[in-house]
C-alpha cells in the first residue's frame, strides 16, 4: 500500500510536504504528489491533511 492523493481534494496547504518522513511527498503543479517508491506507508500524511485528500491503497 502507498498514499494516493484525491488531487481535486488537495488545496495545496504542504502540510504533507512537511510531516512526510520519508520526503516522498513533492508539490507539482499546485498540488501535492507523492513518490511510491519513497513512500514507507506510515500514513502520517493521511492523519495530517485537513481537506482529507489523502487515503491508503
Amino acid at each position: 500500500m502507498s498514499a494516493v492523493i484525491d488531487i481535486e481534494k488537495c488545496t495545496a496547504c504542504e502540510s504533507c510536504v512537511d510531516i512526510c518522513p520519508a520526503s516522498a511527498i513533492s508539490m507539482e503543479d499546485g498540488k501535492a504528489k507523492i513518490d511510491a517508491d519513497l513512500c514507507v506507508d506510515c500514513e502520517t500524511c493521511v492523519d495530517e491533511c485537513p481537506s482529507e485528500a489523502i487515503s491508503m491503497e
